[in-house]
């Protein structure tokens, strides 16, 4: 998926690097993304949180901050031409909360997107946590070195490397398409 946080910032009154700051270097924000992510915060407390680091109104704030967020259209076709020729798909993502605001649903990426939705927030682990890698492979029915991991975090791909996973680290979308599409022989 792409984010926008530019946009957020401008659209809020921010300062360049404001939001992403208090996502990834504020004591507060971190601990509650980290919580949130696992379940033992709820999106209620991120928009607490997060809009108090911002001063913003929390109200609906991550619905607000994510409204520019887009799935990657070369990485949706990839994925549905894999479920089409038979492949198993899963979508294994660090969870924004699903409540009040499902981003998933919002996007088209909840319900038949792919075989298998795998969520921190609902296993109580995240990556690069190898725990949920092995959840995601066994609940696709398959050994870790016939799968293909995408994700766009570089810190997330070691573990699932080292079970035997092939990873691709997401930079372009146009490279990462053609990564894929040798993998998979296309």
């Amino acid at each position: 998926m792409r984010a926008n946080g530019v946009g957020f910032e401008q659209e809020s009154g921010l300062e360049p690097g404001a939001y992403f700051a208090a996502l990834t270097e504020h004591p507060e924000g971190v601990h509650v993304y980290a919580e949130l992510e696992v379940g033992r915060a709820t999106q209620e407390d991120w928009n607490r949180v997060i809009g108090g680091i911002l001063g913003l109104d929390p109200t609906d704030l991550m619905r607000r901050a994510l409204a520019r967020l887009r799935p990657e259209p070369r990485i949706v076709e990839l994925v549905g031409r894999a479920r089409r020729e038979g492949m198993v798909t899963a979508m294994l993502s660090n969870s924004f909360g699903l409540t009040p605001f499902n981003v998933y649903k919002e996007l088209g990426m909840w319900e038949g997107f792919t075989d298998v939705v795998i969520l921190s927030e609902e296993e109580g682990v995240r990556k690069p946590s190898p725990e949920i890698y092995r959840r995601t492979v066994e609940r696709m029915g398959l050994a870790p070195e016939e799968c293909v991991f995408v994700d766009d975090h570089e810190r997330n791909l070691p573990p699932a490397e080292a079970m035997g996973i092939t990873c691709v680290h997401a930079t372009d979308a146009t490279l990462t398409e053609a990564r894929v599409r040798e993998l998979l022989n296309w």
